[in-house]
């Protein structure tokens, strides 16, 4: 995308053309510059906050274009950014609720088992650690998705609870109990008595 970001005045979407405004006409709030620094440093995590909630490359990496393209424009309309590690994850958070309206389902492991998704064949050690992996995303995905929410933003997004707080629009009090009661209904799932 920085190819893309540098180079072409138009960003093609989805078949939907759109131009993107240079950074002389962005008031002073964000510069093109700051805006490459940003994607350098965020997309490789914005792109593992989509897939865990899409389970899907391609359209994760098309929900985390958006993410950055309309981070881009918001900025190019002259609206400041206080915090743009937070902005984005928000960003994207409402794009993948807005995919999952659109779609009416949501998509399990089990489901993407059925579809052929193996996590392959290596080492004992990757492949025990793959296998713990999917019971742990089995265990997670059976979570209120409240839940299960602050739990990826926490523990595979690297999060903590300000930033989460930020993200979902809710205090940084509500995020901790909300992960205390989430590991506490994760061991129960797990580790049944």
């Amino acid at each position: 995308m920085r190819a893309v970001l540098l180079r072409l005045p138009f960003l093609c979407f989805r078949g939907k053309k759109r131009r993107l405004t240079p950074s002389y006409m962005m008031n002073g709030k964000m510069s093109e510059r700051e805006f490459l620094k940003a994607y350098d440093a965020f997309s490789d995590a914005i792109f593992r906050h989509c897939y865990f909630r899409v389970y899907d490359r391609e359209h994760a990496k098309d929900l985390t274009q958006e993410t950055f393209v309309r981070a881009w424009e918001y900025a190019a309309q002259g609206n400041g950014i206080k915090n743009i590690r937070a902005f984005l994850y928000r960003v994207a958070h409402n794009l993948i609720v807005d995919a999952a309206r659109k779609r009416g389902r949501e998509t399990s492991l089990d489901a993407l088992q059925e579809q052929g998704f193996d996590p392959g064949t290596s080492q004992d050690a990757a492949v025990h650690g793959r296998i713990d992996a999917a019971r742990m995303l089995h265990v997670v995905d059976r979570l209120e998705p409240q839940y299960r929410e602050v739990i990826l933003l926490r523990y595979i997004d690297g999060l903590g609870p300000k930033e989460i707080s930020q993200i979902l629009g809710e205090s940084p009090n509500v995020v901790s109990v909300r992960l205390h009661r989430a590991i506490k209904e994760l061991r129960q799932i797990a580790l049944p008595a």
